[in-house]
């Protein structure tokens, strides 16, 4: 190979810095990407696979690019340029976006496959233009570098050592530092401005002024993520998008990540909603006993556990959320320091359950956010744990995502949770929610009806729709383990199959909602 002509080389330290610095670009970008599509598609394995096989892919095509480039044209202000443009492009995505993400937020909201598949597609591509110009700074970097072919095993070696530097500290500085602290938006603009940095080691010092324009947009106020008519708060916080609205009756809605479900709800006149969380208040009655101690696993804003101090004030409420800003927004927005027996614990379900020593009555599992369910809190181990933290005859509560007329995800958790426990039930509660329940001793369905004839008596007709509409589950088939647990892959199937037959997710209610 033809050495490169000395006074067209760059010196090795600029190099260096500058293949450094695209490395943190790259994965500062792919993390931040996360945190965009959160709020409309999660952040579940399946939005994770998409994601980083795009940036794999955009990476691929970028070597490849990157090597041909530079061996056609070897020169230092080309591989500054491709970097300045990267620089452009990754401090425009939070602004052009936006069609994209309400086109995505129109597909989910009439749940159209095509429209969800076709915009999801869109987003990432967003991203694929600057991460294919950041995959070819490497080999174009090696490529000037190179002074003979005797050095070349080393020369790569740095340089790809320096870039995978450099993308660890991306993946680090944006997840625990930039995000928390600054928001998505900012997070991009001061990669950008670093990116736009690095490129001016090449391209000459006034270039720098491109990355003092970058760096000024981060005084550019963050849009709402999502506008929403009634917008009382948003955030992202260390674990995800957080959203509350108010409507024009004045209810109060709490909105997590995709945004496809309502995670807590906040009337002024009621503490009942019309939703799910109304459902639980009809099982304490299928105690042999008075409640006395609930643990709430996926607390959100405290909807229940509000109602439950309403309904059963001598009760003890364990709330357990693992965002403590979600709790936060609950007492502010959705006044869950109404019930004085409920103490919140800033924790995941599973790790609280396996700390504690503590027996509960009832345990509600409420953490899986619609539609999927995080895997961890529907295997057989995951069960074995919550039927050893409750006291005897005590029940476990699980509300799983369903559509109309597909059990299968139901069917799944139901025989999982019937592996550890003698007695389980499903009540199809709304269109889109069951409660599935295990009973750590079984109860005979004579019993269940007249124990549900007792409680609250404005809660009856809830619990005549529990009497009426429960039906056993049986085991069979395969549980689910934390080995194999295919939740997303059934979940996904689900919602595509019901998409393709016109289905809407839409605003649900208990068929019957109880007089306050």
């Amino acid at each position: 190979m033809p050495a490169q002509p000395v006074e067209d080389r760059p010196g090795s330290l600029s190099l260096g810095a500058l293949v450094f610095g695209a490395g943190i670009g790259a994965l500062a970008t792919e993390i931040a990407a996360s945190r965009l599509l959160a709020p409309y598609f999660g952040s579940s394995t399946i939005v994770w696979a998409n994601l980083i096989g795009i940036v794999l892919a955009a990476l691929a095509v970028g070597y490849w690019l990157g090597g041909r480039v530079a061996d056609r044209r070897p020169r230092p202000s080309l591989l500054g340029a491709i970097v300045l443009v990267a620089a452009v492009c990754v401090a425009a995505i939070p602004f052009v976006a936006k069609p994209f993400l309400d086109l995505t937020v129109e597909g989910l909201d009439e749940a159209s496959a095509g429209a969800v598949v076709g915009s999801f597609v869109a987003v990432l591509l967003l991203f694929a233009p600057a991460v294919v110009l950041l995959g070819m700074v490497s080999p174009f970097a090696i490529r000037l570098a190179v002074a003979s072919v005797e050095t070349a095993g080393a020369v790569a070696g740095r340089l790809y050592a320096l870039s995978t530097a450099g993308s660890l500290l991306g993946t680090f500085l944006s997840a625990l530092v930039l995000i928390p602290a600054l928001g998505t938006q900012r997070t991009f603009l001061v990669i950008a401005a670093l990116l736009a940095v690095s490129s001016s080691l090449l391209l000459g010092a006034r270039y720098l002024v491109v990355a003092a324009v970058l760096a000024a947009l981060v005084a550019v106020p963050p849009g709402a993520v999502k506008a929403d008519a009634g917008l009382l708060h948003e955030e992202t916080s260390f674990h995800q998008y957080i959203q509350v609205v108010e409507r024009p009756d004045g209810r109060r809605l709490l909105s997590l990540n995709e945004g496809v479900a309502v995670h807590s709800v906040w009337r002024p006149d009621s503490v009942l909603t019309g939703g799910v969380w109304d459902a639980f208040l009809a099982l304490p009655p299928l105690l042999d006993r008075p409640l006395e101690r609930v643990a709430i696993l996926g607390n959100a804003a405290g909807t229940t556990a509000r109602a439950l101090g309403v309904y059963y004030p001598a009760a003890d409420v364990d709330g357990v959320e693992l965002d403590p800003a979600v709790s936060r927004v609950g007492r502010r927005y959705f006044a869950m320091d109404e019930n004085p027996r409920l103490t919140v614990h800033d924790a995941d379900a599973r790790p609280y359950l396996r700390s504690t020593d503590q027996l509960y009555d009832l345990i509600v599992v409420d953490a899986y956010h619609q539609p999927y369910v995080p895997f961890y809190l529907a295997t057989r181990e995951f069960f074995r744990l919550v039927r050893e933290r409750l006291a005897p005859g005590g029940i476990v509560a699980l509300n799983v995502a369903t559509v109309p007329d597909d059990d299968r995800l139901v069917t799944a958790v139901g025989s999982t949770l019937a592996a550890e426990f003698p007695q389980v039930l499903a009540w199809p509660a709304l269109r889109f929610n069951t409660i599935v329940l295990g009973f750590a001793e079984p109860a005979a369905a004579g019993e269940i009806e007249h124990r549900l004839r007792q409680g609250p008596a404005d809660l009856a007709s809830l619990r005549e729709l529990l009497a009426r509409d429960a039906h056993p589950l049986a085991g069979g088939g395969r549980p689910w383990t934390d080995d194999r647990a295919p939740v997303e892959w059934l979940t996904d199937r689900m919602i595509v199959s019901y998409a393709a037959q016109g289905g809407r997710l839409d605003e649900d209610y208990l068929p019957t909602r109880p007089d306050p």
